[in-house]
């Protein structure tokens, strides 16, 4: 990506960076998953129209961004995106975000319903959170969920090797990571693929988003971690949901469960396709964001 970060100082007090690719008349701001960054929005930036003016930003902790205060949730995430879009000078405009980007912009347009225009979710957190479960002596989940952060960071399957793999730039350990979860079966081209992996390395906040994903709920039903918040009915903007259907982190019923909270969403199953539909299957994926963004 040639776009070099800009910084926001936000309410906050955190440090914000972003991307942009200005020049065109629909501004579109892009929220990033968990061990990505902006960094990880090239193919958009690459792909996406000229008529599309994109904002990547880093979330606090990722990328070039400051992590000075932890969060707790997923909100506190968003009240950063609200401070950058804000600096920007950004009045309303459509708003994409992938996986835990996905859970703040849910956050971000039930709080400014006003600002947003129209919502892409891309293999989005669940509505009622990805919860993270106590793991047997075989490594598989049982019921009991994992509630602090504490127990959460120790997980010995889903956290604990992440930031094992981070703690000791253990390259291979993450391309590992990715490729038995999300790059199964396409995996990017070796140069962006070592841009991707510096990018993860960035991160310094993996424990504080798990607990954030585990104890997010917008939805007015209850889960393993308290009654939801119900603010997923705040969020009447139309939006787009795009799952792969080979995805191995966001499973189909979660999808379903998102389009069922949201009052004016829809779904659209991605074709062979996993968790990262910006490597697997871009030009579909761009056709699909452009075509939603664009219908009247």
């Amino acid at each position: 990506m040639d776009a070099e970060p800009r910084y926001v100082e936000v309410p906050s007090g955190e440090t914000i960076a972003y991307r942009a690719r200005e020049g065109g008349e629909v501004p579109v701001v892009l929220l990033h998953g968990n061990m990505t960054s902006s960094v990880h929005m090239d193919v958009l930036f690459e792909r996406m129209d000229p008529r599309y003016a994109l904002y990547a930003i880093d979330l606090r902790g990722f990328g070039a961004s400051s992590y000075g205060t932890p969060i707790d949730s997923l909100a506190d995430f968003a009240a950063d995106v609200a401070g950058v879009v804000d600096a920007i000078g950004l009045d309303t405009f459509h708003l994409l975000g992938w996986s835990t980007g996905g859970g703040v912009a849910m956050e971000y347009a039930a709080a400014h319903p006003d600002r947003v225009e129209r919502i892409v979710l891309v293999a989005p957190v669940s509505t009622r959170g990805y919860p993270i479960y106590r793991k047997d002596e075989d490594g598989q989940p049982t019921d009991e969920p994992l509630t602090t952060r504490e127990e959460i960071a120790a997980d010995p399957v889903q956290v604990a090797p992440v930031q094992r793999a981070y703690d000791e730039a253990d390259r291979d350990a993450l391309r590992a990571i990715w490729e038995a979860l999300i790059y199964t079966h396409e995996t990017p081209d070796d140069e962006r693929y070592e841009r991707y992996v510096d990018d993860m390395l960035t991160q310094r906040n993996l424990a504080d988003v798990d607990y954030a994903l585990a104890h997010f709920n917008v939805s007015d039903r209850e889960n393993d971690y308290g009654e939801g918040s119900g603010r997923a009915a705040d969020v009447t903007q139309p939006t787009l949901v795009l799952r792969g259907d080979r995805d191995l982190v966001i499973t189909a019923e979660m999808a379903a469960e998102t389009v069922e909270d949201l009052p004016n969403a829809r779904l659209v199953e991605l074709e062979d396709c996993g968790h990262s539909p910006f490597v697997d299957a871009p030009e579909r994926v761009v056709s699909e964001i452009e075509g939603f963004l664009s219908s009247p």
